[in-house]
């Protein structure tokens, strides 16, 4: 993010650009006899040079803000000004010595000596960067033809540009800061060092109607954390933020027009160079949806358990009395095997409606689809579309299964001429199903119980009044089950 001292970056870079050339233009006056005399603005008084005095050009040179040199034909330091030398961190004896293009360093001598090789009919500029403690004092270098009493040779101004490339560097980085901050799909927000908000990027629409800008964080954000007990709000984070540390995937939630929301908080510091810390940025993630689906699956896997077992004792339970009143093993296996296939029917149209219960119509399909083409006249249906919860679906697809085979084997479907009716009715807290059969052969009670009766008989689980009754008339089977009002599913 741009800071105050950021806004007046181009101002900055246009002034030292202005002194510079008033600068370099001096010096080409001086050196051509155009000026008599110069004023130098100093911090507390000015200075007066008359070029005609003993050590005024000299004078004037020392003075200048901006490191200058002079170099040979050979490229030999013959002059270094005071502000070359403290840019240089070396007196003006250390230069000449070892020669100034040595105490450049490699890749700076490198643009320098090309510059030179340019700039013997013309001036030529380019830019360098020195060491210094932290890191990289950015300069500018300007090389012009220099005429000298033996020869010819290379006027050298260097000119301390670091603000200028850091203030564009930054300037570019709240570009770059904006624009990330403006294609955020989460909301994003900067405050001040009073945790005051400076930013904030459309998505902070999304939690606060009307602009935020301007308001205290905690002011703006109705916060609260479900582990703190009261104890911290979100200027909390905003301060760990401000004090330097990063905090991230902070828990939530926010209250929106009376409406809780969940949202995930993060908070982290913005520094300036030098590390000083100005204020800091903040997101806010709303992951409501994402935790009622992270409960919702929650919920499914321990349904699913519960579930499973269920089905695993169910299926020993069949097995047991399936076994228990079987002649031999091909029998159990073809019974056995019927009503595991009818009870995985029974799942796989749960499954595909995500569990949340089936019709009776669905069910009665589902049984009676190996044997009578659905929609068929000799299956006459009647307020079937009730729907049922899972547990009371699962029971009920194995009663319809053990009365259809009943009705395959010895009833109405046993020939061509029998019927079924099936009729659901509401009777006060309880519904009433009834399978009724005609038109098959005359009905024989059996002489012992077998497991398909005990199933249809107690596989509802209810009693007394609520309990399944069948009737063996002669014209044909009646089944009168019973299911409370609260084991039925809205449509």
């Amino acid at each position: 993010m741009a800071t105050p001292e950021d806004a007046g970056a181009p101002e900055r870079e246009a002034d030292l650009r202005r002194r510079l050339d008033e600068a370099e233009d001096t010096l080409r006056a001086i050196r051509e006899g155009e000026v008599d005399a110069l004023v130098v603005r100093g911090a507390e008084q000015d200075e007066v040079f008359a070029l005609g005095g003993q050590d005024s050009y000299r004078a004037f040179m020392e003075a200048m803000d901006l490191g200058a040199a002079a170099l040979d034909g050979q490229g030999r330091l013959i002059y270094a000004n005071a502000a070359l030398c403290m840019l240089f961190g070396r007196s003006a004896k250390d230069l000449q010595k070892g020669g100034l293009l040595a105490a450049l360093g490699e890749s700076a001598a490198v643009t320098v000596r090309q510059l030179l090789q340019d700039a013997d009919h013309a001036r030529r500029s380019g830019q360098i960067a020195l060491p210094s403690v932290g890191g990289y004092r950015h300069v500018e270098v300007t090389v012009a033809p220099l005429a000298l009493g033996f020869g010819h040779g290379h006027a050298l101004t260097f000119s301390d540009v670091t603000e200028r490339i850091e203030a564009a560097a930054a300037h570019e980085s709240d570009r770059i800061g904006r624009a990330i901050m403006a294609s955020s799909n989460e909301a994003v927000l900067v405050c001040n060092q009073e945790g005051r908000i400076t930013h904030a990027n459309a998505g902070v629409r999304h939690f606060h109607e009307g602009s935020a800008v301007g308001r205290l964080f905690d002011e703006a954000f109705a916060l609260g954390f479900a582990l703190s007990s009261g104890l911290m709000a979100g200027g909390d984070l905003v301060g760990v933020a401000l004090a330097g540390s990063a905090v991230r995937g902070v828990e939530a939630i926010l209250t929106i027009d009376g409406r809780a929301r969940d949202v995930l908080l993060s908070a982290a510091p913005l520094r300036q160079s030098g590390d000083t810390i100005f204020g800091c940025i903040v997101t806010i993630a709303d992951v409501t949806e994402r935790r009622a689906t992270e409960k919702r699956q929650a919920l499914l896997m321990g349904e699913l358990t519960h579930r499973v077992k269920n089905t695993l004792t169910l299926v020993m339970a069949i097995a047991h009395r399936t076994i228990a009143g079987s002649k031999d093993m091909g029998e159990f296996r073809t019974a056995f095997g019927r009503r595991l296939e009818a009870l995985a029917a029974t799942h796989t149209l749960l499954a595909s409606d995500v569990w949340n219960g089936l019709t009776l119509e669905e069910l009665i399909n589902a049984e009676l689809a190996p044997f009578v083409t659905v929609g068929s006249e000799r299956v006459q249906l009647d307020g079937v579309g009730v729907r049922v919860v899972p547990d009371a679906a699962v029971a009920l697809g194995l009663i319809f299964h053990e009365l259809v085979t009943n009705a395959v084997k010895y009833g109405a479907l046993s020939g061509e001429s029998g019927r079924i009716s099936i009729s659901a009715a509401q009777q006060g807290e309880r519904i009433e199903i009834v399978w009724k059969e005609d038109g098959g052969p005359p009905v024989v009670p059996p002489e012992k119980t077998g497991f398909g009766q005990t199933l249809i008989a107690r596989g509802l689980g209810q009693h007394g009044e609520q309990a399944t009754k069948v009737e063996f008339r002669p014209e044909g089977l009646i089944c009168r089950m019973y299911i409370a009002a609260d084991q039925t599913a809205a449509v």
